[in-house]
Formats: C-alpha cells, sequence, structure tokens
C-alpha cells in the first residue's frame, strides 16, 4: 500500500480459531470474534448490528445476505463474493477486501476508516452518503458505482476502472484519479476542483465542460 495515503491494516491474531457462520446464533448477542472461515457459502441471512472483530473470510460466498448497520473492525475478506451483499449503515474499520467480487454491495449511509480495497469488482455498487476516510482503491473496477453526496478524506483510486461512476454533490479535492480509466464520469465542475487528474483526463473533462481544445 504505497503512495501518500497510510492505511492502517487489520489487526488480526495469529492463531485464529476455525469456525462456522452459525455460531453467531450461540451468542448473546449477534457477536463474533477472532475466527476464520473458510470454503462455504453464507446464504440468506439477515441480521441487524452484527459485529465482527478479528475475522478472516477465505473462499466465502454471502449469497443474498443482508446485514445493516453491521460493525466491522479487523475483518479481511479474501478471494469472496459479495454480489448484492447489503451493507446499509455499517460502521467499517481496519478492513481488507482483497481479490473479491463486490458486484452491486451496498455501503450506502456508511461509514469507513482505515479500508483497503485490492483487485476487486465493485461495479454498480452503492455508497452514496458514506464517509470514507483513508481509503484506497487498487486495480479495482468500479463502473457505475454511485458515490452520490459522499463525504471523501484521504481516498485514492490507483488504477481503478471508473467509467460512468456517479460522483455528484462530492468534492474531489485533493482526490488523485490520475491512473485511473474513464470514458465519462458525472462530476460537477465546483466538485472537481483540486481533483488529482492526467493530461488525458483533463482533456475529457474539458469535452464535458463544452470547451473545444486547439491542437
Amino acid at each position: 500500500m504505497s503512495g501518500k495515503i497510510k492505511i492502517e491494516q487489520p489487526k488480526i491474531p495469529q492463531d485464529l480459531t476455525q469456525a462456522n457462520f452459525q455460531e453467531i446464533y450461540y451468542q448473546d448477542e449477534p457477536y463474533l470474534e477472532s475466527r476464520i472461515i473458510t470454503n462455504c457459502t453464507i446464504d440468506r441471512e439477515k441480521m441487524d448490528k452484527i459485529v465482527l472483530s478479528q475475522i478472516v473470510f477465505k473462499n466465502v460466498t454471502f449469497s443474498d445476505v443482508s446485514f445493516r448497520n453491521i460493525e466491522l473492525t479487523d475483518v479481511i475478506f479474501d478471494h469472496c463474493d459479495l454480489t448484492n451483499a447489503d451493507f446499509m449503515g455499517g460502521s467499517i474499520h481496519r478492513v481488507e477486501f482483497k481479490e473479491s467480487k463486490l458486484l452491486g454491495i451496498n455501503l450506502s449511509d456508511a461509514s469507513l476508516g482505515n479500508v483497503f480495497f485490492e483487485n476487486c469488482n465493485l461495479n454498480l455498487s452503492a455508497f452514496g452518503y458514506s464517509s470514507l476516510k483513508q481509503v484506497r482503491f487498487d486495480h479495482c473496477s468500479l463502473e457505475s458505482a454511485d458515490y452520490y453526496e459522499c463525504k471523501f478524506i484521504k481516498v485514492k483510486f490507483e488504477t481503478c476502472r471508473l467509467n460512468e461512476v456517479n460522483f455528484s454533490r462530492t468534492p474531489l479535492k485533493g482526490i488523485d484519479i490520475s491512473s485511473s480509466t474513464f470514458q465519462r464520469i458525472t462530476v460537477s465542475p465546483e466538485d472537481l476542483k483540486g481533483c488529482e487528474v492526467s493530461p488525458d483526463q483533463a482533456i475529457v473533462f474539458a469535452a464535458m465542460l463544452g470547451l473545444k481544445i486547439k491542437e
């Protein structure tokens, strides 16, 4: 995780107990800590305000799950499928998503801090009204993702696909998208001020603003 943005990594104990997600039902509250869950499908689970701490999910498919207001702290998702997972209103801190499919995931109205997305498919993902602080997207596909009225603090998009992303009412001052690619994104001129872009991207934005560039 190079660059100017320092992301705190999840604090995971070396010796985690292998577990099944169903263990959460044996607790007094929907809480699970210090476990590794691998090679399984978590299917049709719907719980509100679930708390997961120091958890590693590896090769896990989340199918038709709704965990609104989830609290994730020190969690790793490695080669997981979270397609259409509903994490709306979640509190997500020191979390890594690696080589995972997050197509259509709902992270709207969530709080993300020290979160790292690496080689993930986030096409059609929803982040509207969320707060992102110290969040990095590396080599991710974010086509048609929605960042409507988000708050960005130290966010970077490194070599990402941003085509048709919606940044409406989200100020991009200090946000670096210069290494990423897109044909079109939705952003207002006032919110684009201070955004770090490449020369080629500047030409695209100029065309969006109706400017004619003479060679």
